[in-house]
C-alpha cells in the first residue's frame, strides 16, 4: 500500500452508488484535454465510476462499456464530448497509437479503460485510479496524480467529496 501524500486520495466506497456518486464529483470538475487512466479487475466497478463522471459531466446519454466500439462518445447539450475508451481489447501500441489522442483531448475529456494496456502512450501528466475489490459491495478506489494540474483537480476532489483540502 502507497503511503498517501498529496498527490493521492484513497476512498473506500460501500456501494456502487457510493461509487457512482465520486464519480460525479470528479465529473464535474473535468475539463477539455483531462485524461482520467483507469485501472482495476473485471468487476471492480470502472463503469459505474464512469457513469458518475459522465453524470457529472453533463451528459444526458447512457453510459455502457465500449464493448464492441473502442470508444464511446457521450455528448453534452452544450455540444462538449467526453471520450470513454475501454483499451482491454487493443492488441498493440501501434492499433492504441492509431485512436489519435491528440483529437479527442483537443474536443473533451478522455477517460480509458484498463490504461495500464496502453501505458506507454499516456501523456505524462494524468489522473490514475485503481479500483480494488475490497469485500463484496466494497472498492478501494485509489486516486494518483501525475503533474500540478491533477494535483489541483486532486484538491478540489477533496474539497467537494470531504469539505478539506
Amino acid at each position: 500500500m502507497p503511503i498517501l501524500d498529496a498527490h493521492a486520495l484513497e476512498f473506500f466506497s460501500r456501494s456502487p452508488e457510493q461509487t457512482r456518486r465520486i464519480g460525479m464529483r470528479l465529473g464535474g470538475l473535468l475539463i477539455t484535454g483531462d485524461v482520467i487512466c483507469m485501472e482495476g479487475e473485471l468487476g471492480t466497478g470502472k463503469t459505474t465510476l464512469i457513469q458518475g463522471m459522465a453524470q457529472g459531466w453533463g451528459t444526458l446519454d447512457t453510459v455502457s462499456s465500449p464493448t464492441f466500439v473502442l470508444v464511446n462518445i457521450y455528448r453534452r447539450p452544450d455540444e462538449a464530448r467526453l471520450f470513454h475508451l475501454d483499451a482491454y481489447r487493443l492488441d498493440s501500441t501501434p492499433e492504441a497509437e492509431e485512436l489519435d489522442f491528440e483529437t479527442m483531448l483537443a474536443q473533451g475529456p478522455l477517460v480509458i479503460e484498463w490504461a495500464e494496456r496502453v501505458k506507454t502512450i499516456l501523456p505524462e501528466e494524468h489522473l490514475w485510479v485503481r479500483l480494488e475489490h475490497v469485500a463484496e459491495e466494497q472498492r478501494q478506489v485509489l486516486f494518483l496524480a501525475h503533474g500540478r494540474h491533477y494535483d489541483d483537480l486532486l484538491t478540489e476532489l477533496r474539497q467537494a467529496v470531504f469539505g478539506v483540502d
